[in-house]
Order: C-alpha cells, then structure tokens, then sequence
C-alpha cells in the first residue's frame, strides 16, 4: 500500500502577503461585471454611511451650546438639530443595511467559487494522498478556510476602509477646532491599540492554531470511528474509542480555555487604551473650559469623536484576529490546492480511441516507494475480446495491475497500452470512460438503488437502469423491495448484503458499458452459493469484452482464455488451466493447496 505522506493542513503557517494576493481575486471578480457593480455600489454606501456618522457630533455640539446661550433661546434651532441628529443615526443604519444587502450577493458567490474550486482539486489528486487522508481533517480545512473568504472580504471592505477613513477625516477635525495636542494623544492611543491588539493576536494565533489543530484531530477519530462501526463491535472496542475519542476532546478543551482566557486579556488591554485616551481628552476639554477656550458642546463633540472613533477601532481588534484567523485557514486551505497532481495529463493529449479493446504491460517497473519495487519489468500481453485472469500469492502485485489500469499511478518505467496507445498520453477521462470495474468490495453512495445503478453513466436514463438491473440478476430483488429502486442502500451499502451489494456494483458497470472490464476478486468476500451465482452473471456480463480477472480462488477463473501467474511482481507462468496444471509449477502447487483445503472443510462438515 502507498505510504501516509500527507500531513494536516491545519498545521501549517502561511505566507500573509502570499495568502492575501491569492484572496484578492475573489474581491475583485474580473469575469463578473455585476459583483463588481455591486462591489463599487457598496462602497459608495460606505461613503455615505461615514459621511453621515461624521457630522453627527456637530448636531449634538450646535444643540448643546445652544441650549446655554444665555439671551433669547433659539428652540427651533436646537429641535431641528436634535430631529437632524436622530435622522442621521437612522440613516447611518439604512446605508449600513443597504451596503449588506448589496454585497451579499459577493460574498456567497466568492465562497461557492472557492468551495467549487477546492472540492474539484481534491478530485485531481493522485490516489495516494486519498488513501493517506483523514477526511474529518480534510472537510473541516473546507469548511474553515471557504467560510473565511466571505469574512474577509466583509471585513476588508467594510471596517478597514472606513476605520482609515475616518482616522483621517477626525484628525482634521480635531486639529481645526483643538489643535495639534489632541490629535498626536489620538494618534498615540491609536497606534499603542494597535500594537496591544497585534502582539497579543500573535501570541493567540499559536493558541488558536493547535486548537484547530486538536479539533481537526477530534473530528477525525470520530468519523474514523464511525465509519468503522462493525469493526469496533466486533472487537467489543466501544471503552477504548471512546477514551481515545475522549483525550482527543480533553486536549481541544484545554487548549479552548487557554484560547479564550487570552481573548478576555486582548479586550481589558484594549479597553485600557481606550478609556486613558479618553480620560485625557475630556480632562484636557474640561481645562480648556475652565480657561473660557472651549464651550460645553465641545465636551460633548470630543466625547461623541471619540466613541465613535474607537468603536470600529474596537471592533479593530476582533477583525485583526479574525483576518488573521481567516489567513490561516485560507493557507490551509490553499495547501490543498497546491497539493501536486501525481498524474496529471499531458498538455494538449487526445482522447483514447478504442477500436480492438487490446491491452499490454510493456516491461514495466512499479513502486509505492523507491526503495520498494512491486512489479519487477512486467510484461503482459491480453488480446482484444478474451478473458484472461491473473493470480498469484498474495503481495504479487496483482491489486497493483488494476490501480496502474485505471492510472491512479504512473509505473517508474515501461509502457502501459490500450489498442496501442500509451495510457500517459491520452486523457485520464477517455481512459476510465472505456474501463469498468467490478471490486471486491463495493462501496455504495448513501442514497437509493436507482441512484447507484445509474451512476455508471451520466443521464442513464429509467429503462437503462432496469435493464442492467436485469441482466445483473438484480430486478427480482428490486421488485420484492416496497420501494423498488427508490430503496436506500445506508452509508456505504450497508443496508444489502454483500452479494447484493456486487449485483449492484454489476449492474453499474453494465449502465457504462466499457469495452474493457476488470473484476478484482469480485466474489472473494462471498459464500460459495452467491458466488456461484455472481459468477454466472459476470460471465454473461463479459461477453464480447475484454475482461481481466484479478482472483484469488483458481476455481473461479478456470475457464478463463489465458491465466498469467505472477510472483513477487514477475510472470512466473501462463497459459490455460490445463496447461497450467501440466506444468506442476506455482499454478499447480496453488491448486493442488486450495483443492485440499476445500476437501478439508468437506470432512470437517460431515
């Protein structure tokens, strides 16, 4: 078996600029027009939603000064800016509203191109990350880092831009009505914020980053745990999955409180700043009052400044963390991106085209490891229309043939040919289009019979599917189900047993119709009644096809055109059964072993 070289995602640090410059595209969709119209209206409401908040604390400092001129009152001077503030408040919600109305539509579309994008990666990559994986580990990296792209873009857009924004436009205005002091204090408690806010991030970063880290681990043993439920009944295994499950979430927990004691100690540092700077402000307004240099409207405009400054400064810190956040998820994420293909096509290669569906092993030499060689420069050649099989001991190779077949994997060297084309220079999809396969165990989606059954082919189409059915021996079973095809089969298949699981994995390849079929030990896991009667189904199913039997019990492919006996990755004999058998080599000696353990059974049951 390939060895486990993939390691988590959810470990990895990132690149911030690198991360950042892959996100931007999603910002900025070039090929749609309208998200860019509505990115660009967004931002509009932006500058109307500031403009508005910023002229806020005048009506309150106009209303309030008015209110302690002493002389003729001016009442409806003062009601008209209490009802102006009161309606810029309202409207500064509306154009907010509106801003999210109209960028929702930015968000969801980037995080379905990012999710679509990622989920057809993972279909590119090469069989041995997919054996390696751990899909709880896997999913949550999705999940996280997809989740992610609509924060960020939220955020980017609509709280660093208007928090710069409106740094700007309020020093301006505290320097034109208090001068260049409360301007450098602001300026100061805004930079000593920032640095609070970011030397604390980063130390919650490694914080947050193993708990993603420990959560991921707890998803998987879950999954792994789940998915292997017969196994774990069988070994009366519950006690230790469940202390194992257990640690797994002892340690996210742990590792939770640690996160989130960190978070209560970044807000009393922020608020710490925050509430300094204020202190000073108003002290300082209150001074100026007493020297008759400021009115007591101003108090209020400095106070209302400053609140409405440090607000999105306060939200500052939950988008740093959540930027920051968001960056390693996508870093994760892109990790799985930029997984390499393994096999991938060659640039500009044809379709496979199948005239004589003839196939041949070109001396080849294959591993899962280089120092661990498992075909050693094997040669087999198979006529168009014949049914050969191939046996051998096990850890022969013979499982290996079908994964090089179906070019999960490319041999170190040699060729491997379909009607004389080199399969590594034709596309992947042609090649398995034109090849079908009956494993030996079938693994079914979780949905009904039809479903499965019509897998075999895009728009397979109701009469299609009952006649693979039939012809698999499938339709008496189907029509004694209340359902009938409508009938779902559980995760994995578990629901059928497991000749009726082969029946329908029969009946799937048969809704395909490939013109070569490979049977790997097909009827391996079956009573000797089922098999006998998945055989003769299989038998008609590989008629005027060119079949390969992958076996490990002689007595099912004993009729086959041409048996290729291997060993330790080399041909070792070939020929009929007969021949085989006149030999008295590995053929014969594995015959004569499997007849006599069949005749032991036999006595052992009278």
């Amino acid at each position: 078996m390939p060895p486990e070289t993939y390691s988590n995602p959810a470990t990895s640090r990132h690149d911030g600029w690198n991360t950042l410059s892959r996100f931007l595209p999603y910002l900025w969709p070039r090929e749609n027009p309208a998200l860019r119209w509505r990115i660009v209206v967004s931002s509009l409401l932006i500058l109307a939603s500031t403009g508005v908040q910023l002229t806020l604390p005048y009506l309150l400092k106009w209303a309030v000064d008015a209110m302690n001129v002493t002389g003729p009152r001016l009442p409806a001077f003062v009601m008209l800016t209490v009802l102006g503030y009161s309606a810029g408040r309202f409207l500064g919600v509306g154009f907010d509203n509106l801003r999210n109305i109209v960028f929702e539509r930015v968000g969801q579309d980037a995080t379905r191109a990012l999710a679509e994008n990622v989920f057809a990666r993972l279909h590119k990559l090469s069989m041995r990350f997919h054996l390696a994986r751990r899909t709880g580990e896997v999913t949550k990296v999705i999940e996280r880092g997809t989740k992610s792209i609509d924060t960020m873009l939220y955020f980017m857009l609509f709280n660093i831009a208007p928090t710069v924004l409106q740094l700007g436009i309020v020093a301006v205005i505290f320097w034109l009505n208090f001068g260049w002091g409360l301007v450098a204090a602001t300026g100061l408690a805004v930079v000593a914020y920032i640095w609070v806010t970011r030397t604390i991030t980063e130390w919650r970063t490694a914080l947050r980053e193993k708990m993603n880290r420990l959560d991921g681990q707890a998803l998987a043993r879950a999954v792994d745990s789940l998915l292997n439920y017969e196994t774990v009944k069988y070994f009366v295994a519950e006690a230790r999955e469940e202390a194992r499950y257990a640690q797994a979430t002892r340690a996210y927990a742990d590792a939770a409180v640690k996160s989130e004691n960190s978070l209560g100690l970044l807000n009393i540092a922020q608020a710490l700043v925050v509430n300094l700077l204020m202190a000073g402000a108003l002290a300082w307004t209150v001074w100026g009052w007493t020297q008759g240099k400021y009115t007591a409207g101003q108090l209020v405009f400095v106070q209302t400044y400053l609140t409405q400054l440090f607000r999105p400064l306060d939200m500052l810190g939950m988008v740093y963390r959540t930027i920051r956040q968001g960056l390693i998820d996508m870093a994760a994420m892109f990790k799985l991106i930029d997984e390499p293909e393994e096999v991938a096509d060659a640039p500009g290669a044809p379709a496979l085209i199948i005239r004589q569906p003839s196939v041949l092993f070109d001396n080849v030499v294959f591993g899962y490891d280089p120092d661990r060689t498992i075909l050693h420069g094997l040669t087999l050649e198979i006529p168009a229309g014949q049914q050969v099989a191939i046996v051998g001991p096990s850890g022969a190779g013979k499982s290996t043939i079908g994964r090089l077949l179906f070019r999960f994997y490319d041999p170190t060297s040699g060729r491997i040919l379909i009607d004389g084309q080199d399969i590594k220079t034709v596309t992947q999809r042609s090649l398995r289009a034109a090849l079908g396969i009956v494993p030996q165990d079938s693994v079914l989606f979780n949905e009904s019979i039809g479903y499965n059954i019509a897998y075999g082919r895009d728009g397979a189409g109701d009469a299609e599917v009952e006649k693979a059915a039939r012809a698999a021996a499938l339709w008496p079973l189907i029509q004694r189900l209340p359902k009938g095809l409508a009938t779902q089969v559980g995760e994995r298949g578990l629901k059928l047993s497991g000749g009726e699981k082969q029946r329908v994995a029969i009946a799937r390849t048969l809704v395909k119709n490939p013109p070569i079929l490979l049977l790997d030990e097909a009827t391996s896991a079956l009573d000797t009644r089922t098999e006998q009667d998945i055989l003769a189904t299989l038998h008609a199913v590989a008629e005027h096809r060119t079949s390969i039997s992958i076996a490990h019990r002689l007595s099912t492919i004993a009729d086959a055109d041409t048996i290729f006996v291997l060993d330790q990755g080399r041909l070792a004999e070939q020929g009929t059964h007969a021949d085989l058998l006149r030999r008295e080599g590995l053929y014969a000696e594995m015959w004569q072993r499997q007849a006599a353990e069949k005749e032991e059974l036999s006595e052992a049951a009278e």
